[in-house]
């Protein structure tokens, strides 16, 4: 017999092999100062692109008078215990009622944090009869919860409905050897290629008659972004009455922490008595309920998400214009995609933050696949079209680099020497 702990010498993960070089830098990194289009990493201000704040909320006056006034009246602790037991308050009740209504769903949930609620529903809507179809490239909050799910699960080509049909038809034969049924679990947005998980076309198999199941969205991504009055992917492909359950959080538009679920009452009355990760666990605090209750009050409006799509077109037309490519993405999310190595993704990354004080997300394998450098661009309501004009001079400078051969290199950066 050994130590389990033995494994963990030797074997660091994927990227854990690399922390003692990125540590600090390249993962881990601390950006200070308030929530902003700049902020300072190392002592130094930088223009960041990596603030998951669609909207621009976190510093509005408003939103932080709220958020202080909250807190100052109840602090942090309040309610104590978990919503079933002792942490149910009336403005729990209206926040969910305000989302039901701007998401045109019948109920809707609180959740404590977005990454265990969406995990959670999904294992609790599906019993050892059921089987699951999701989406290969689905977050992995939602892959944790297909991975709690006791019966077979069946996973399609990230947005190709070849594949999906493929696999609704053996999970079809499998429901009615089981006597259960299905789950369709897939995105709004999704986070890393920016692109909307085909909401409608898979929807149409259901309205054809082809197959029957329900269908689960997690739109954090989507959520106050997409969509005539920022419901999200659903409103903005015209199937919003058609997602059975849906999943958004706080955490992206609405600049917070938390998220909520709506579905029909029947639903949402049976998520609330058996979500683990809920009914075991405290209740939202109240500043950030009532912070919240702010930010959808704000998020109604046009004026921020029109902001922000003004930023986000400038963007990826000025990349795609000089020639990068952005993928598939048809939402905010603006992944540049790049040909190198891992040495070379994270010297071009150092020259970006060292020499042009440019800060943005560098994502590789095996998030993405190897030889792939993906640098996430996350465009903001409080950018300006000036930061949209330097971003792009300086990408065009970095890949001029990078096609020469500048910062070749078959070794991660150590910035910790």
């Amino acid at each position: 017999m050994r130590d389990i702990f033995d494994k963990i010498k030797a074997n660091r993960g994927p990227l854990g092999q690399h922390a003692k070089e990125s540590h600090g830098y390249f993962t881990f990194p601390k950006l200070e100062g308030d929530i902003a289009p700049r902020m300072t990493f190392k002592g130094k201000e930088v223009l960041t692109w990596s603030i998951n704040n669609y909207l621009g909320l976190s510093n509005l006056p408003e939103v932080r008078k709220a958020d202080a006034d909250a807190a100052k009246r109840w602090g942090l602790g309040y309610p104590m215990g978990a919503r079933m037991m002792s942490g149910q308050t009336s403005e729990h009740e209206k926040l969910e009622e305000e989302l039901a209504s701007f998401m045109d769903k019948d109920a809707c949930y609180l959740l404590n944090f977005g990454y265990q609620g969406c995990m959670s529903a999904i294992e609790a809507l599906v019993d050892r009869n059921d089987v699951i179809v999701y989406d290969s490239e689905s977050h992995a909050c939602m892959v944790d919860g297909v991975r709690l799910h006791q019966g077979k699960r069946k996973v399609f080509i990230h947005n190709d409905m070849v594949s999906f049909e493929k696999q609704m038809v053996t999970a079809t034969k499998l429901a009615e050897e089981t006597g259960g049924g299905i789950l369709v679990v897939t995105e709004g947005v999704f986070g890393m290629s920016g692109d909307q998980g085909k909401l409608k076309e898979i929807i149409e198999y259901r309205k054809s008659g082809r197959f029957e199941f329900r269908l689960f969205v997690d739109d954090a991504h989507g959520f106050g972004t997409l969509g005539e009055t920022g419901q999200g992917a659903g409103e903005h492909q015209g199937v919003q009455d058609e997602i059975d359950v849906l999943f958004g959080t706080f955490a992206k538009s609405m600049a917070s922490v938390g998220a909520f679920i709506c579905s029909n009452d029947d639903i949402i009355n049976y998520l609330a008595y058996n979500m683990r990760s809920q009914i075991f666990a405290k209740s939202l605090p109240m500043p950030l309920v009532v912070g919240a209750r702010k930010r959808l009050e704000l998020l109604k409006g046009k004026e921020q998400r029109e902001k922000l799509w003004t930023i986000t077109n400038a963007l990826q037309s000025g990349l795609k214009n000089a020639g990068f490519s952005l993928g598939n993405t048809n939402s905010c999310v603006t992944p540049v995609m790049l040909t190198g190595t891992l040495g070379e993704a994270t010297n071009l990354t150092f020259d970006l933050r060292e020499n042009h004080s440019l800060f943005c997300s560098i994502v590789v394998y095996p998030v993405v696949p190897k030889g792939m450098i993906l640098l996430r661009l996350i465009p903001t309501a409080a950018h300006s079209l000036d930061d949209v004009d330097y971003t792009i001079k300086i990408f065009k400078a970095i890949k001029s680099k990078l096609d020469i051969g500048e910062y070749h290199s078959e070794k991660v950066l150590d910035t910790n020497n």
